[in-house]
């Protein structure tokens, strides 16, 4: 039986970002993926200029009132969210996640929160960033927040690996999700040239430090795609600390392939064989909680 995945993420016809980032992994990976697309833009908004549409809210609600006269949504393995335009949007996912649940339990909710990064700080509207503090934590069973996001989140200022450790518990304590996927750890005493990935849940925690690739500009997308092959991988091992090494060995593959092919966009169409077969594999320490 084919394991479903709803994916409700912005898209661009052009490049790499939200579903674009994310559905063709995750079918490469084996999952049928029901792209729900926010907006429609020609390219992502990281390159100044873009022409399309923001979808309403009515819109969305339509077109998942159809998908699921095809396949009830308690039929689903996962439920995966990125970027929402705004708070009306966020509660359209959150009714649809708890009316899925509800039916089957063990359906598995992953949200990408993003609300900002370091250097930019917050870029979505302020209802959106309140809705994913007072709302998103306490329902995702996957959370995939970078460093600044974190950050925001639990109200935990992060400059070591006992900050991040401490974010996440904080989360934890305030009903939030099991799993916490830190994409983007920089830290005071990590070794020089490198980035981390932190995964954190109730029983242990995991680090994964990968070469830091000087690509100017950064692409966009990393994130979603980074979400995605983590969930894919989550729900094949059911072991956060394998689905950790994996997306580490994944993501740093698609970026050494967009570096060397000196592109803005990701790599994802020249680097796909290793989505399933990485050619590196970095291996995960287990960290003191």
């Amino acid at each position: 039986m084919t394991d479903h995945i709803l994916s409700i993420q912005s898209h661009v016809a052009y490049g790499y970002v939200g579903n674009r980032a994310a559905v063709f992994p995750l079918q490469r990976l084996g999952f049928d993926v029901i792209a729900i697309n926010t907006v429609q833009f020609s390219n992502h908004t990281g390159y100044g200029t873009w022409e399309g549409d923001i979808f309403s809210s009515d819109h969305i609600q339509h077109v998942l009132n159809g998908v699921e006269q095809r396949l009830p949504f308690h039929q689903l393995k996962a439920v995966l969210s990125g970027y929402l335009g705004d708070a009306v949007l966020g509660e359209l996912v959150i009714n649809t996640v708890q009316k899925a649940k509800r039916e089957n339990p063990s359906l598995i909710y992953c949200c990408d929160p993003v609300l900002g990064d370091i250097g930019r700080g917050i870029f979505v509207k302020p209802a959106v960033a309140d809705f994913f503090k007072n709302n998103v934590c306490q329902v995702a069973d996957i959370l995939t927040p970078n460093q600044f996001e974190l950050s925001f989140l639990s109200g935990q200022s992060i400059q070591t690996l006992d900050d991040a450790l401490k974010a996440c518990a904080i989360l934890r304590q305030q009903g939030g999700p099991a799993v916490i996927l830190v994409t983007s750890l920089q830290r005071q005493e990590a070794a020089r040239h490198t980035i981390e990935m932190l995964v954190s849940t109730k029983t242990g925690a995991w680090l994964v430090a990968t070469p830091y690739l000087p690509i100017d500009p950064a692409p966009n997308g990393g994130g979603d795609l980074t979400a995605a092959v983590f969930l894919a991988h989550y729900l094949r091992t059911g072991d956060p600390a394998l689905a950790l090494s994996f997306v580490a060995s994944v993501v740093f593959a698609v970026y050494k392939k967009t570096h060397a092919l000196h592109q803005r966009e990701l790599a994802l169409v020249a680097a796909q064989d290793e989505w399933v077969t990485p050619q590196q594999i970095f291996v995960v320490t287990q960290v003191d909680m």
